[in-house]
């Protein structure tokens, strides 16, 4: 899967990730950009504690 996404995007590098970082500062700001990532770190912890309860439940 992860291959599949380089192939169609390239590889991300450290500039290209500081720049990305960079228009997210500008589009939400230091504040609501720290609750976004608190945010989302939240939702895939959630996401994976449900696929391993999945995986329990089919075996």
């Amino acid at each position: 899967m992860h291959q599949t996404v380089f192939a169609l995007l390239g590889p991300i590098g450290l500039p290209e990730l500081l720049i990305i970082f960079a228009i997210l500062m500008l589009i939400f700001g230091a504040n609501r950009l720290s609750g976004l990532g608190k945010g989302m770190g939240q939702a895939i912890r959630g996401f994976k504690d449900e696929m391993g309860s999945g995986k329990d439940k089919q075996e």
